[in-house]
C-alpha cells in the first residue's frame, strides 16, 4: 500500500512537472510571431531576449504588455494548478517550477529561454501578494535611481527574499496567499535566484 508519505512526495512532483511546462511556453515568440505574421523572430532581434521588454522595443507597447501578462499569468496559473495539486507546498513548488521552466526551457536543451522577470513578478502575486505593490514600487524606484534594467531587476529579486524574511519573521498575514513561512522563504530564495542566474549568464 502506498501510503501518505509517498502520495505527498509523488503530488509535489507532479506540481513542479505541471508547473515548469507552463513555464517553457514562449508567449514572447508566439505574441511576436502573431504580430508581424511570421515575419519576425524575438530571439533574433533586439536584445535577443524572448520576453515581454524586448517585445515592447522590437514590436510595440501593446504585444509587450501581452507578452508580460501573459508570462505572469502562466505562474499565476502553475500556482494555483500545483495548489490544487499538492496544496499550499504544491502552490510554491508550481509558481517556482514556472520560473525555472521560463528562463531554462527543455524544448530549446535548457538554453534561450526569458530572464523571468514577468513570470517571477506572477510568482509573487500569486503566493506572496501582499508583497505584490511593494514589490512594483521597489522596482520603479531602483528603475529611477540606478537607470539601468539590470541592476534594478536585482535589486527587485533582493527584496523579494528580504520581504519573504520578514514576513516570515514577524507573522504577518499573506493574503491570499499560502501564508508566511519557510516555503515562502525557499520560493523567493530559488525564484530570485534564478532570474538573477540567468541576468548573469546573459550579461
Amino acid at each position: 500500500m502506498v501510503d501518505g508519505h509517498m502520495l505527498g512526495v509523488g503530488a509535489g512532483l507532479a506540481a513542479v512537472v505541471v508547473g515548469y511546462l507552463l513555464g517553457t511556453i514562449p508567449n514572447a515568440v508566439l505574441v511576436t510571431r502573431l504580430a508581424t505574421r511570421g515575419r519576425v523572430d524575438i530571439r533574433e532581434t533586439g536584445s535577443g531576449n524572448p520576453g515581454g521588454f524586448n517585445t515592447i522595443r522590437s514590436v510595440g507597447k501593446v504585444w509587450g504588455a501581452a507578452v508580460i501578462l501573459l508570462d505572469g499569468g502562466k505562474a499565476v496559473l502553475a500556482a494555483l494548478l500545483g495548489w490544487l495539486i499538492a496544496g499550499d507546498a504544491g502552490a510554491y513548488l508550481g509558481a517556482t517550477a514556472a520560473i525555472a521552466g521560463h528562463v531554462a526551457p527543455v524544448w530549446t536543451g535548457f538554453r534561450g529561454g526569458g530572464k523571468g522577470v514577468a513570470a517571477a513578478g506572477g510568482s509573487i502575486l500569486a503566493v506572496f501578494p501582499v508583497f505584490f505593490p511593494v514589490e512594483l514600487v521597489v522596482l520603479l524606484v531602483a528603475a529611477l535611481v540606478i537607470r539601468k534594467a539590470e541592476p534594478a531587476m536585482l535589486v527587485g529579486m533582493v527584496a523579494w527574499v528580504v520581504g519573504a524574511v520578514v514576513w516570515t519573521l514577524a507573522g504577518w498575514g499573506d493574503g491570499w496567499g499560502p501564508g508566511a513561512g519557510p516555503g515562502l522563504i525557499a520560493a523567493s530564495v530559488v525564484g530570485a535566484g534564478l532570474v538573477i542566474a540567468k541576468f548573469r549568464l546573459t550579461a
